[in-house]
């Protein structure tokens, strides 16, 4: 039995329309596009790679004494977690897919940061933008990720340029929800201040607004962070490589071990760059 009112509305056909348009004529745009994110990507990924692994897990630890202040139980306890998380990575052979997967998620985390922070700037300010922007991000949150990889292959072709890119639409939404909140929670009375000194707006945005805002936005990095390493594995579906591939590998040749062993190095990663961002949030409300 199927049930069907009328005559299908031809939605998905106009949609491979317009992506068959867009490779046809602007295919100088999207090649562009993909080297500049390539090299943005292997520039991120050759200097990761060039730090001793050993150095590296010593910064990190550091990083972590130091965000969190050295004299706090929390910040030993993530130092200590850190060095022993990454030495198993590194015991296990996987330092270098784990690099890539640090450049995979940086390059994608900067390109939130550089679309999603002037954008939720603009919705804190103005409502009109608010509501426009309001409809395409629940779209970008709800959307099934697998949708953003077809036309992103077709754009991009396959291997890691199509996965950042995907992964940019699919984190972005939290930075420009969490960073219009957190403008518009500004109080009252800090703006109603600044107004009588006669601050212009980047004063305003810049000594007032941002600064009180801080928390809110590092707690968008901090969600955009997460919604890109959850999305490791989806892309490496289509060549973006990293841990996600080492699971990827794991699913498709039934070996559970080695799918065990790729998720939780992607874990380890995750605990540590949460725990960091959430320190940054932290020494902003201070």
């Amino acid at each position: 039995m199927s049930f069907q009112l009328g005559t299908p509305i031809p939605i998905g056909q106009s949609v491979s329309d317009g992506v068959n348009y867009l490779t046809d004529h602007y295919a100088g745009a999207f090649n562009a596009i993909t080297t500049a994110v390539h090299f943005l990507i292997a520039g991120l990924k050759n200097g990761l790679l060039a730090v001793p692994p050993l150095l590296a897990i010593a910064v990190v630890a550091a990083l972590s004494l130091w965000l969190l202040g050295w004299r706090r139980k929390a910040a030993w306890g993530l130092a200590v977690f850190a060095v022993l998380g990454l030495l198993l990575v590194l015991n296990l052979g996987y330092w270098a897919a784990l690099m890539e997967t640090l450049a995979l998620v940086l390059a994608a985390e900067l390109m939130v940061v550089v679309i999603g922070l002037p954008l939720g700037i603009l919705g804190g300010r103005s409502d009109l933008a608010d509501r426009m922007m309001r409809p395409v991000l629940d779209i970008m949150q709800t959307m099934p990720a697998f949708v953003y990889l077809v036309p992103a292959v077709i754009f991009f072709g396959l291997g890691l340029v199509p996965g950042v890119l995907s992964t940019v639409i699919f984190a972005l939404p939290p930075l420009i929800r969490l960073t219009t909140l957190g403008i518009r929670q500004v109080p009252h009375e800090l703006v109603e201040a600044s107004n009588s000194f006669g601050a212009t707006w980047w004063q305003m945005l810049v000594k007032v607004q941002l600064p009180s805002a801080l928390p809110s936005i590092m707690a968008g990095v901090n969600q955009s962070i997460m919604l890109g390493l959850s999305m490791v594995v989806i892309s490496a579906m289509i060549g973006a490589g990293g841990l996600g591939n080492v699971v990827l590998q794991g699913i498709t040749q039934l070996d559970v071990g080695k799918g065990f062993v790729g998720g939780l190095a992607v874990v380890i990663l995750a605990i540590i760059l949460d725990r960091i961002t959430q320190s940054f949030g932290q020494r902003g409300k201070q």
